[in-house]
C-alpha cells in the first residue's frame, strides 16, 4: 500500500468554469495560467472549517473562500485553483459597490 497524500502534494488542480479538472505537476505563474486561458483569472480556493456542531450524517453545504491571484503570484503544488471568467469579476467588484 502506498501513501496518496504523497501524490496528491506534487499536484496542483485547476477547475475550469464548465467542471472541467486540470492537473499540473510542476509549478506555475498565474500569468501563465491566464496566458492559456484568455478572459480567465486564476484564483486560489480556500476551504472553509466546517463547524463541529455540525453532524456528519447531516446533509450540509460546504462553503469555500475564493482568492484571486495577481499575475506574479505562483501556484503551488498541493492546493486547489478555480478559472473566473472575467465578466465574474466585474459582477462582483459592481456588486461591492
Amino acid at each position: 500500500m502506498g501513501n496518496c497524500q504523497a501524490v496528491d502534494a506534487a499536484v496542483l488542480e485547476k477547475q475550469h468554469p464548465g467542471g472541467k479538472l486540470e492537473r499540473m505537476y510542476r509549478p506555475v505563474t498565474a500569468s501563465e495560467v491566464m496566458k492559456m486561458n484568455p478572459g480567465h483569472y486564476v484564483s486560489l480556493i480556500i476551504p472553509l472549517p466546517v463547524s463541529s456542531e455540525v453532524k456528519s450524517d447531516e446533509k450540509t453545504a460546504h462553503f469555500t473562500r475564493v482568492k484571486l491571484l495577481r499575475p506574479t503570484d505562483t501556484l503551488v503544488l498541493g492546493q486547489a485553483y478555480r478559472l473566473i471568467t472575467s465578466q465574474d469579476v466585474i459582477k462582483v467588484l459592481k456588486a461591492k459597490k
